[in-house]
């Protein structure tokens, strides 16, 4: 009888030995650097991804640590379900805490595309192409497809997607980043537009937007945006033709060598607002804020025309004889 329970006695004190080194051996594999087959191991994670395939996914993408061992971590956590879908990098050092701490907190590795004022769509689409760990799923989508899957069918893409700096998580589509681009400019839009000032010969948002691209490209220093407003905007009210060079070079797309010449001014498309009166059917450039509450907020001029000075800035007039003096002094050196 005492055999035995001396035996009994042995064993708990053996298990508890057992269970102490267990746990001591836990708690330094936490603490201690995962093993990696590169300096640094990256991964998405989808969502709905479950704690087992996250744990399988981080072995086959390079950590060398048991995926089965890094599976029970998360469970045992109690973290398991807060694991956030996502892209994520770790580096060696970083222990299966630091792994577990990222992926809750949803500290991810972002890259960024800079949309830039004054862009055509065009220019826009090339740099979504070139923009790095972006899923390409629209490049050889037409703009009305483009348009359709975001909800807008039947609307130009011309000046609907807001200049700005926009981050994204590894392996996300093109098209969740256009989404936020296209949400921005019709909030920043529609915001302009319930501001505006009173009287303006503008009957909607779309035409405040083409107005917008239209003092975008024209406006050398952001001190003469809401004068090259007025001149617009007085135009518009005596019906007189806007005459506006980045118009005409818009219509001309790809032809344009970078040498606007009389012929061009002359050849009637419909964006020459030579040769046709009031806006063109579309903008013709993604236009910035500034460039958006200009149109709506114009300067109180009676001006009616400008001329570039040469230094960004440009000279306004208010009647033909005093422009022409500004463009002898300016263009001709006179």
């Amino acid at each position: 009888m005492k055999f035995l329970k001396r035996l009994s006695w042995l064993m708990t004190l053996f298990l508890l030995l057992c269970a102490a080194g267990a746990a001591g051996w836990g708690w330094w594999w936490l603490q201690a650097p995962l093993s990696l087959n590169a300096p640094s191991v990256e991964l998405s994670i989808e969502s709905g991804s479950s704690p087992r395939e996250v744990a399988q996914a981080w072995a086959n993408a390079g950590v060398q640590d048991d995926a089965r061992l890094l599976y029970q971590w998360f469970r045992w956590s109690g973290q398991a379900r807060q694991i956030r879908a996502g892209s994520y990098e770790i580096h060696r050092g970083d222990t299966p805490r630091d792994l577990l701490g990222k992926m809750v907190r949803g500290d991810e590795v972002l890259e960024q595309l800079r949309l830039i004022e004054g862009w055509s769509f065009r220019q826009m689409r090339s740099a979504l192409a070139k923009s790095p760990a972006l899923k390409q799923t629209t490049a050889g989508l037409s703009e009305a497809e483009l348009m359709t899957l975001l909800g807008a069918p039947g609307q130009a893409a011309e000046g609907r997607f807001f200049p700005d700096t926009y981050a994204y998580s590894r392996g996300v589509s093109d098209i969740t980043v256009l989404k936020r681009a296209y949400r921005a400019m019709q909030k920043r839009l529609d915001t302009a537009w319930a501001g505006r000032s009173e009287g303006l010969p503008l009957k909607s948002p779309d035409e405040a937007l083409i107005l917008a691209s239209i003092i975008e490209k024209e406006t050398g220093t952001a001190a003469d945006r809401s004068l090259v407003s007025a001149v617009f905007i007085n135009r518009l009210r005596i019906g007189m033709p806007l005459q506006t060079d980045p118009t005409v070079i818009y219509g001309l797309g790809e032809r344009f060598d970078g040498n606007l010449r009389k012929r061009d001014l002359q050849t009637d498309t419909p964006f020459n607002t030579y040769t046709r009166g009031g806006l063109p059917p579309t903008p013709i450039a993604m236009p910035g804020n500034a460039s958006l509450l200009a149109a709506l907020h114009p300067a109180r001029s009676r001006a009616l025309y400008f001329v570039a000075r040469g230094d960004g800035s440009s000279e306004f007039s208010e009647d033909l004889a005093a422009h022409n003096r500004a463009v002898n002094k300016y263009q001709r050196g006179r």
